[in-house]
């Protein structure tokens, strides 16, 4: 007996790893190829392909296709009907599976929505992709992206939410209270003292 859920409609194909406390939905389809870790969710119309890796506590929202070349880190969010691709210059009569490129979403990075990520650009730790977004380049850590091609509009916490800097280039999570400071165009966690949290007043 398996340590994961599988609705009777899904399919997974013989030697796909998948690990404790998983739940593959209704159609989904993992091919034998594909790691899956503990505590993940694959909703709806999911397809996971050979040689994808999906660390623990990945959500992946309805009719979503991973192929081969990604890589979730733990804490992935992946919004519904998002899209990956791993061939720059795909033609139909042209095989190109000795061309896939690498795409690497690092933890607890979110993907709204509907949005594209073009292959063999990673997606750093914390990072928000907006609904719609198409990415076109490496995405920062904790970096807001939006639009086509999707531009940086701004930081987020690791709690999901908008961060506002003073003019120190310090800025506080108003859900979790965690602080960070921007060093150029890198946003790192930062533990402020109480100095300088008298002087933010």
């Amino acid at each position: 007996m398996s340590d994961y859920y599988q609705h009777p409609t899904a399919i997974v194909d013989e030697g796909a790893q998948i690990g404790p406390n998983t739940k593959v939905w209704h159609f989904c389809h993992i091919m034998g190829g594909a790691q899956i870790g503990a505590d993940c969710s694959l909703g709806q119309n999911v397809f996971v392909a050979n040689g994808v890796v999906l660390r623990n506590n990945v959500k992946v929202q309805n009719n979503v296709s991973i192929y081969e070349g990604v890589v979730c880190e733990d804490d992935v969010f992946l919004g519904p009907s998002m899209v990956f691709t791993n061939v720059l210059n795909p033609r139909s009569a042209v095989n190109r599976k000795n061309e896939y490129r690498r795409t690497l979403v690092g933890k607890g990075a979110s993907i709204g929505a509907n949005a594209t990520i073009v292959c063999g650009h990673d997606i750093g730790a914390y990072a928000f992709i907006g609904a719609g977004a198409v990415v076109t380049k490496t995405v920062p850590a904790y970096a807001l992206m939006v639009g086509n091609p999707a531009r940086q509009l701004g930081w987020m916490s690791e709690h999901g939410a908008r961060l506002a800097f003073d003019e120190k280039g310090l800025a506080v999570c108003p859900e979790s209270g965690m602080k960070y400071r921007k060093e150029g165009t890198i946003l790192v966690v930062r533990e402020v003292s109480e100095s300088e949290d008298e002087e933010r007043g």
